[in-house]
C-alpha cells in the first residue's frame, strides 16, 4: 500500500496536479470513476453482471484502479489512513448491523 501511495504521489508531482486535488475536485472525480464502472453494469441482469467476458472485465477492472487511485488521493490530502478508515466503519457496521436483526435481510439499520 505505501508503494502504491508513493506511485500515486509521484505520478501527480511529475505532472503538477496537486493544485487540482482539492478534496471537492477529488470526490467528483471519483464519483464519476464509480459511474463508468456502473456503466459496465447497467442492464445486464444479476447472472450476466456476475459473468462478464474477459474483454468486459479488463474494462472493470480498469475502471476499479481508477476508483481506488482516487480514494487513495483522497485520504492522501485529508491525512486519512484508509485501512484504519475501513477497519473502523466495520467495527461501526458490525453495530448497526448485528446477525440477529440483519442476516439475510436488506433493510437499512435504521429500518431494522
Amino acid at each position: 500500500m505505501k508503494n502504491l501511495m508513493a506511485s500515486i504521489n509521484l505520478f501527480i508531482e511529475k505532472r503538477g496536479w496537486s493544485q487540482f486535488h482539492s478534496p471537492k475536485n477529488l470526490s467528483m472525480a471519483l464519483g464519476i470513476e464509480v459511474a463508468e464502472m456502473q456503466e459496465h453494469f447497467q442492464w445486464l441482469t444479476q447472472d450476466e453482471s456476475k459473468n462478464l467476458s474477459d474483454e468486459k472485465l479488463q474494462y472493470v477492472k480498469e475502471e476499479i484502479g481508477d476508483v481506488f487511485i482516487y480514494l487513495i488521493r483522497i485520504c492522501q490530502v485529508l491525512g486519512i489512513d484508509p485501512i484504519k478508515a475501513a477497519n473502523e466503519k466495520m467495527i461501526l457496521n458490525e453495530q448497526k448491523y448485528p446477525v440477529e436483526k440483519s442476516k439475510g435481510n436488506f433493510k437499512k439499520y435504521t429500518e431494522l
